[in-house]
């Protein structure tokens, strides 16, 4: 199934055009404050405040909110743990990340690279011959990191929420989608386009593998987690549950009379998402993960630079190992979204750490085509100078 691209670049386009959701109707829950934690210098806490203000509402029912940097620090939660006892939201709850997972498997082969494990120039086919079929030209390893590999997407149970749902607790496993995957052929020559897409790390996720002779899962988590401190992160594989404290996710669906239900989307096996986008996580974790990475306390540094290196003979290309170039306000922030029905989720920082963002928006149409509003308020507080 195809993935759409996600990130704070819809802020900017927001400001010229106006987005906005329609309105819908959420069930009667008691409203909640905003819970946030002062800043000592930098963010403007009063924009944060009023971005989280309001909450639950027709665009999201918690969000939990993490800015940082030298700058100055600023936290702050709001809205209800579920929709049915309208309890106050966690602000340490467990999300689901979706593709910021990403970064991690990005790091994991690039450590892989500094041990002379891997070639980021290599074809991925002398690492996992037989995978692709000899319709495939030479795909490099750095072309799946920056997606350039010309794969198309992989298959999913459906395209529709209604057709995915009534398959949430089945398994599609990460072979079955690169399966399909391959069995439509290239979409372009590798190295003449950008597609972000899942396909280019699940195939990663598979190189990891076959490189160490672990599992990804493992892997990722003795390399990156844990050097991290990530204690609290986790890849779930076919388990539908969160472990642990959370708060509940719901889709809108909009009804045949014209009301909207909220389905809560909560419980979800997310295999098919692998190492692409199945990892389970918190703000707090996360702040740790792009902190630790920028400061290259996990990729040596003459291998994170492709972190931040984008294909400068692509027009238009914005993203790299990893992670995607944004530049607002004067600024430069590389980031990386994340969205599972039911949650959305952002990391961010300036390369310096002089401020960096992490949230998460449990929102209520988490796969539409546009950003959501909550999380629109909030990115633009928090890059606010």
């Amino acid at each position: 199934m195809p993935v759409r691209t996600r990130t704070v670049t819809a802020v900017a386009a927001a400001l010229v055009l106006g987005l906005t959701a329609g309105p819908l109707a959420v069930p009667a829950v008691a409203s909640t404050s905003v819970t946030a934690r002062p800043a000592t210098a930098g963010p403007d806490a009063a924009a944060l405040r009023a971005a989280l203000a309001g909450l639950p509402d027709a665009d999201a029912t918690a969000a939990l909110v993490r800015v940082g940097g030298s700058d100055g620090r600023w936290s702050g939660s709001a809205g209800v743990h579920d929709l049915a006892t309208g309890r106050k939201a966690d602000p340490n709850a467990l999300f689901r990340a979706g593709s910021t997972t990403k970064v991690v498997t990005a790091a994991v082969v690039l450590q892989l690279a500094a041990e002379g494990k891997v070639d980021l120039g290599a074809p991925v086919q002398r690492y996992l011959p037989g995978l692709l079929s000899p319709a495939f030209k030479p795909i490099s390893v750095r072309q799946l990191l920056n997606h350039t590999s010309g794969i198309q997407p992989g298959d999913g149970f459906g395209e529709s929420f209604e057709d995915v749902y009534a398959h949430r607790f089945d398994t599609l496993t990460p072979e079955q989608v690169v399966a399909t995957a391959v069995a439509k052929g290239p979409e372009f020559r590798p190295g003449r386009k950008q597609h972000y897409l899942n396909i280019n790390y699940t195939v990663l996720g598979m190189l990891i593998e076959k490189v160490t002779g672990h599992s990804y899962a493992s892997e990722a988590t003795r390399r990156v987690l844990r050097p991290a401190g990530m204690r609290h992160t986790y890849f779930p594989g076919t388990d539908p549950r969160i472990r642990g404290p959370h708060n509940h996710g719901y889709q809108a669906v909009r009804q045949a009379d014209g009301t909207t239900r909220f389905v809560d989307v909560t419980d979800w096996n997310q295999a098919d998402r692998w190492a692409a986008g199945d990892m389970i996580s918190t703000t707090e974790d996360l702040e740790r993960l792009i902190t630790h990475l920028f400061r290259g306390d996990l990729v040596p540094k003459p291998q994170l630079k492709e972190m931040f290196t984008v294909p400068s003979h692509i027009k238009g290309a914005d993203m790299s190992a990893g992670l995607q170039r944004f530049e607002y306000g004067g600024k430069v922030y590389w980031l990386k979204s994340g969205a599972r029905y039911g949650y959305t989720a952002i990391v961010a920082a300036t390369r310096d750490l002089s401020r960096t963002l992490v949230y998460s928006v449990n929102s209520t149409d988490a796969k539409g085509e546009e950003m959501n509003p909550v999380a629109e308020r909030i990115a633009l507080a928090a890059l606010k100078e």
